[in-house]
């Protein structure tokens, strides 16, 4: 979409002005796009032809997808580092339970509701950790998301400790829940990546960027900060809660330790560390860099941790902006593009 500024008619004689088109689409964004529509029918055909084993590791793949691009909104873009993100997984997997256990609600359509609960969950806990300067915010999540983990663990009604399995799903068949799972799973995936997308195209986007780049000057050009990191922070305990709620009806089984875990956190910032934090393409590709090394290195116990630490370090050493965040850099490549670029349509000359 181009928007063109066109100068006002000069005064008869004058040497004509120079006029401008603000590009805001590009060749390879619309290409892209193109590619986007022509995979996501791909994927939604897989159930009819491919293996099951192949289906549960890409919507595992697509659970991570939509973690990464959940925790880059808030950290890259909005400037909220949090470590805790892992409370909305949680509340996630345990909504389901509820909803498709105890109350007899529609397991795939619960996973939908998951969002909602952990979005309607964020509200009064941001109020408590948005007064949190700092390093302390980050604290404050994690501290949160292990309240949470000590409260279900002592939850008989949910498992207490020993966790639960999800019941609910006994009454479908097999190919039919893995093939539905599948669909929703694919469908959450492609849906965070084009609502960030869109989302950073809008005025809102501008004013997240601008308030993660320079706080203090965007509340002086009048952006509402405090209602935008609210939104934003509710925004990606949403997409949490719908992944918790994905990866938990993969698994059938849910307990604290699970949900709630620790573990959650440097899997998911290594993700969008190691691909680029701050662009829509790196935490793409770092999920599929760490679901590749997690395939590759689980058997061979703490040498998978390890071999994710080694690489974690080496990335951030000679590409301190992540991988797709060099090449975007080096060559200009943006496959999302969510930039404003000035052209100039023709100089003072007359000539483009």
């Amino acid at each position: 979409m181009n928007a063109h500024v066109a100068p006002q008619a000069a005064a008869a004689g004058s040497p004509p002005k120079s006029s401008f088109s603000v590009e805001r689409s590009t060749r390879l964004g619309t290409a892209t796009m193109v590619f986007f529509a022509v995979s996501l029918g791909f994927s939604v055909s897989m159930p009819f032809w491919a293996d099951a084993s192949h289906l549960r590791l890409l919507t595992e793949l697509a659970c991570y997808f939509v973690m990464a691009q959940m925790w880059n909104l808030l950290a890259g873009y909005g400037g909220l580092v949090s470590i805790g993100q892992q409370a909305y997984i949680g509340i996630g997997g345990y909504a389901l339970i509820v909803f498709a256990n105890m109350l007899g609600i529609n397991p795939f359509f619960s996973v939908l509701l998951c969002g909602f609960v952990a979005a309607l969950l964020a509200m009064p806990i941001s109020q408590v950790v948005f007064r949190l300067p700092g390093a302390a915010f980050a604290i404050g999540t994690w501290a949160v998301a292990e309240i949470l983990r000590l409260v279900v663990a002592n939850t008989t009604a949910l498992g207490g400790g020993s966790g639960v399995s999800l019941v609910a799903l006994k009454e479908f068949e097999r190919s039919t829940r893995e093939s539905v799972t599948f669909w929703i799973s694919i469908s959450a995936s492609y849906a965070s990546v084009l609502f960030v997308y869109l989302l950073l195209r809008s005025r809102f986007g501008l004013a997240l960027t601008a308030i993660r780049d320079a706080e203090v000057a965007s509340q002086s050009q009048g952006i509402d900060v405090k209602r935008t990191k609210f939104l934003v922070y509710l925004i990606s305990a949403f997409g949490f809660g719908i992944s918790g709620g994905l990866y938990f009806l993969s698994n059938l089984r849910i307990s604290p330790d699970a949900a709630f875990g620790v573990s959650w956190s440097p899997l998911i910032i290594f993700m969008v560390i190691i691909g680029g934090v701050g662009t829509i393409e790196g935490p793409l590709l770092g999920a599929v860099l760490f679901f590749l090394l997690s395939k590759v290195f689980e058997d061979y116990g703490t040498w998978y941790l390890t071999a994710l630490g080694l690489i974690a370090v080496i990335v951030t050493i000679w590409f301190p902006q992540g991988l797709w965040g060099f090449v975007a850099k080096r060559f200009d490549l943006h496959l999302f593009p969510v930039q404003r670029r000035l052209r100039l349509l023709r100089g003072p000359s007359g000539k483009p």
